[in-house]
């Protein structure tokens, strides 16, 4: 499981790498800024491929007395970090394009240029699905995030090299600097939701409606066993979710019978939602509280 995730990291930061270094080249030899823009923006990548890395080894370790819940929140914050590296990046080549436009320069070489974008967008579309696919499978916010990073270079490496191919055939310059702030428009409204999702872990907020509707949908299930539940709150922490709701059974049932309940309810609900640790608060009927436990007051 967790050897998945890691290779799937490696691989986005071996494919980072070997596009910066053909982006630099490109960027040299035609003195493009859109280029050296999308250099910026992959280094960008390679740094949050190398976050995503590292934070998907350390998001597994096994939970420890000092860490009960697991470290499944290492990999929000490895979101916030990557968000924020994404605006910078993209400050940086919006900074570089007015420059371009206030002193226009010549284009030299553009065909090296398209041909790189070219193949940093295929590389990328390949590199961006398997991640994808393996966030999906492993519940995993930092390859999302890498994902999600790699397929916005997708469009704006497209974008360069429709932008230099404009270039090669219309010769107007300014159409460079141009397409690199387009390129970093993109990027800030990447950077902003990528932000926003880490965050929400982060404060404990809630699970999605659609997974909070199926655990009252797997709690119904069992209504010719348990009078009522309440008090549900949920939680997120990595790919581990926290569920914990209060249940009221008949006043006449036992410790055992009400705790053989509670395992099968459990078992249940790991099934549907996988990777959930569930805490049930058990009330006899002629105790029943119906207000939720919110802590401090």
């Amino acid at each position: 499981m967790a050897g998945a995730k890691v290779k799937v990291a490696i691989l986005s930061v071996l494919s980072n790498t070997l596009l910066i270094i053909l982006k630099i080249i490109a960027g040299i030899l035609s003195g493009s800024v859109s280029i050296i823009s999308e250099a910026i923006h992959s280094g960008m990548d390679l740094l949050a491929a190398i976050i995503a890395f590292f934070s998907v080894r350390l998001s597994d370790v096994p939970a420890d007395e000092e860490h009960p819940y697991g470290h499944g929140k290492i990999e929000s914050i490895s979101g916030v970090i990557e968000g924020l590296l994404i605006f910078a990046a993209a400050s940086i080549i919006i900074t570089e394009a007015l420059q371009k436009i206030i002193s226009p320069h010549e284009i030299g070489e553009t065909r090296v240029g398209i041909a790189v974008m070219g193949i940093s967008a295929i590389v990328n579309m390949i590199v961006s699905s398997v991640l994808y696919k393996t966030a999906k499978k492993e519940d995993s916010l930092a390859l999302e995030a890498d994902a999600l990073h790699l397929k916005t270079d997708v469009l704006t490496s497209a974008g360069v090299a429709v932008g230099l191919l404009l270039i090669q055939l219309t010769h107007i310059t300014i159409l460079d600097p141009m397409v690199a702030i387009l390129v970093a428009l993109l990027i800030i409204k990447e950077s902003i939701g990528m932000v926003q999702r880490s965050i929400k872990p982060l404060l404990d907020y809630k699970l999605s409606d659609e997974e909070e509707k199926t655990i009252k949908t797997v709690l119904d299930g069992y209504s010719g066993e348990i009078i009522d539940y309440h008090a549900i709150r949920t939680r997120k922490s990595g790919s581990s979710k926290f569920i914990d709701f209060h249940m009221t059974v008949k006043g006449s049932a036992t410790v055992e019978w009400a705790h053989a309940l509670s395992e099968r309810i459990e078992e249940a609900l790991e099934k549907e939602l996988q990777c959930t640790n569930v805490t049930i608060h058990v009330e006899p009927e002629t105790h029943r509280e119906t207000q939720q436990v919110t802590g401090c007051v």
